[in-house]
């Protein structure tokens, strides 16, 4: 029988408790506040209850265990989402593309690819990302710290993940195995990587030139190019461009702020995607190789540059003496010549130079380091690709061939110095009495003879 309105209402003191405690919990959330601080790697939550299981993550204690597989969890709803992975069971499914997710929260992440929407922007490099945990997890690169260290080599990461992955290259495992090449992998994101590369599965098409993305998100990024309007504007050069976020990563080369580093070399970059692509020089992976000249590259890119070397297409002309070039920014570095412009000096000789990077190079002279030497000869030298040219010389292999006299070479300079004996070009000319020379090296010496140095 329901009570009457002049009746007590009686609530049990243990719910109240419980309700109490979950409003404060909620009102935390919503609030902002993570008073609740890791003391190993700085993460926040908004009450102790998180904190504690975040703390599992370090002691390395992982009491949930699946029986079919042996992977271990911190926590009981961890284990119990791995194992939807046996049965195969995925009742989540995208509207747009199809793809099938075992829980409603991973399905709900995936969809903001097509949107594109990356809400959450670092406030250090620009790069954007579509939730807050991967910008948390992106701007511990940052600080540089290193939570998270490999028991038989030492090496340190950010991120748990990453250190998991590493680990995988002392094991030597290679669990999953892709069944049309027979490519092992040892994470499944690395698989459906690699699936793209098999897939022709791209059903967001450009209506303008035809190019097919694998997200809409991307499509859209990538239609802005058409249109040809760049809403950000950097207000120290002008330029300006289709994202927020590309400005962003502009506008750290005029602070002159590059926060990710090299561990091996030092060397320091503006954005860790250029990071990544260094790091590649030091493992001495080359998988893309010249068809022409065997010459091999660490990215596409450096390859498909290289390419242009063996056409005979020089797009970009100088107007001041009519030479041509490949690339419009050897053009731009070979206009510094005409301008006399010298701004960087070494402070041993006063040699000047237009460039950081030559002043860079020449500066090895002074200090006699040659770090880069043969292993047939034993001769040193200070930059790697003449390292990289004198081994032709070992080898035989001369693929640049004059085709006035046939004689080869086994570098393009090396040809191109030669082919001025033929045109009777001299384009190194002495400012002082006006003797031309075919060569650099060769007005050098003949300088001396004005300086009177014997």
């Amino acid at each position: 029988m329901p009570a009457s309105k002049d009746e007590p209402v009686v609530i049990p003191v243990e719910k109240t408790f419980i309700t109490m405690k979950k409003a404060r919990r909620r009102q935390r959330i919503d609030s902002g506040d993570r008073s609740f601080t890791c003391d190993q790697c700085g993460k926040a939550f908004s009450d102790n209850g998180n904190l504690k299981r975040h703390q599992l993550v370090h002691t390395g204690i992982k009491p949930f265990s699946c029986d079919q597989c042996g992977q271990a969890f911190t926590h009981n709803s961890k284990l119990k989402k791995h194992q939807l992975l046996h049965t195969g069971l995925k009742p989540f499914s995208c509207d747009q593309c199809g793809q099938t997710f075992t829980v409603n929260g991973n399905l709900k992440r995936h969809q903001l690819v097509h949107t594109g929407i990356k809400p959450f922007s670092c406030d250090q490099c620009g790069k954007t990302f579509t939730q807050s945990g991967s910008l948390k997890k992106h701007q511990l690169i940052h600080t540089g710290l290193k939570a998270f260290s490999c028991d038989q080599c030492g090496k340190a990461f950010t991120e748990n993940g990453h250190l998991k992955r590493h680990k995988l290259i002392h094991t030597g495992l290679k669990a999953i195995s892709y069944n049309q090449c027979g490519k092992s992998f040892s994470l499944s994101n690395g698989l459906k990587e690699h699936h793209l590369v098999h897939s022709a599965d791209k059903p967001f098409i450009c209506a303008q030139c035809g190019k097919c993305f694998t997200e809409n998100g991307n499509l859209k990024q990538h239609q802005l190019v058409h249109t040809g309007i760049k809403p950000f504007s950097c207000d120290q050069c002008g330029r300006t461009f289709t994202q927020n976020s590309s400005l962003k990563k502009h506008q750290l080369i005029h602070t002159g702020l590059k926060p990710f580093s090299c561990d091996q070399c030092g060397k320091s970059f503006t954005e860790n995607g250029n990071l990544k692509k260094h790091q590649l020089i030091h493992t001495g992976l080359k998988q893309f190789s010249c068809g022409q000249c065997g010459k091999s590259f660490t990215h596409s890119n450096c390859l498909k540059e290289h390419q242009l070397i063996h056409t005979t297409d020089k797009p970009f002309t100088c107007d001041l003496c009519g030479k041509s070039f490949t690339h419009s920014k050897s053009l731009k570095d070979h206009l510094l010549i005409h301008t006399g412009i010298k701004s960087f000096v070494c402070g041993q000789c006063g040699k000047a130079f237009t460039q950081s990077k030559n002043l860079k190079e020449h500066q090895l002279i002074h200090t006699g380091i040659k770090p880069f030497s043969c292993d047939q000869c034993g001769k040193s030298f200070t930059r790697r690709r003449n390292l990289k040219k004198h081994h032709l010389l070992h080898i035989g292999v001369k693929p640049f061939t004059c085709d006035q006299c046939g004689k080869s070479f086994s570098c393009m300079s090396s040809l191109k110095e030669h082919q001025a004996i033929h045109t009777g070009i001299k384009p190194f000319v002495c400012c002082q009495c006006g003797k031309g020379f075919r060569r650099m090296d060769a007005l050098k010496n003949h300088q001396l003879i004005h300086t009177g140095v014997n």
